[in-house]
């Protein structure tokens, strides 16, 4: 899945995460802890089996905020690259797996408001629930409505991205985020109230919503 070769930073120099040969009784018998604490300890090969068994549901979930393939793989490389450098603060308070979500949503989440910033940002269609798909075509109304989420606050873009994109539960998002499930369904009121807000200023000013 991830094409380019993955390069971590590690004491200030420059190293390559290698690509090993696995096999099942292998990945069986090795937890997810177990091979992060050994490539806390410098073993790239126990973090590069990380990166094999997480590279294709982290892919998709950078996917879902670029809608476009060679963005998600670039997104996808910097969120392995960015947890191998900060893996060190990996305590096991939850699932690895929990931990490398919460990275992938900020490496992707910073990249779309660097992009909104510079107007580089390409929308492709996307479907949230807002319930003015009747007036304009789903195609047109997916594109505004991409485009007015990235204007969201970071949290609020993603809770609203994970919620309807990656169709998670409230109670996997509050974990990838770390929050209450009553924080989170806090947020996601005031991510829709907001964004209704955004899309009744920016696609129908001169309408009665």
């Amino acid at each position: 899945m991830l094409k380019k070769l993955l390069k971590v930073f590690t004491g200030g120099s420059e190293g390559t995460v290698a690509v090993y040969p696995r096999t099942a009784e292998k990945e069986q018998q090795i937890t997810d802890i177990e091979l992060v604490k050994r490539s806390q300890r410098g073993d790239t090969e126990a973090f590069s089996e990380l990166v094999r068994k997480y590279q294709t549901v982290v892919y998709n979930l950078a996917y879902r905020f670029m809608r476009d393939r060679n963005l998600a793989e670039d997104m996808a490389q910097e969120a392995f690259v960015k947890a191998y450098k900060h893996l060190s603060g990996f305590r096991g308070d939850c699932a690895f797996a929990t931990w490398l979500y919460r990275v992938t949503c900020t490496v992707c989440i910073t990249e779309l408001n660097r992009r909104k910033k510079r107007s580089e940002v390409e929308f492709e269609p996307n479907i949230y629930e807002t319930g003015y798909e009747e007036k304009h075509s789903d195609k047109e109304m997916a594109e505004k409505i991409r485009e007015c989420v990235t204007h969201l606050p970071p949290k609020y873009a993603t809770v609203i991205t994970l919620y309807y994109l990656n169709g998670m539960s409230y109670e996997e998002i509050a974990e990838i985020m770390d929050i209450p499930v009553g924080t989170l369904k806090t947020w996601m009121f005031r991510a829709r109230k907001q964004l209704k807000k955004i899309v009744e200023r920016e696609v129908f000013p001169d309408e009665e919503i």
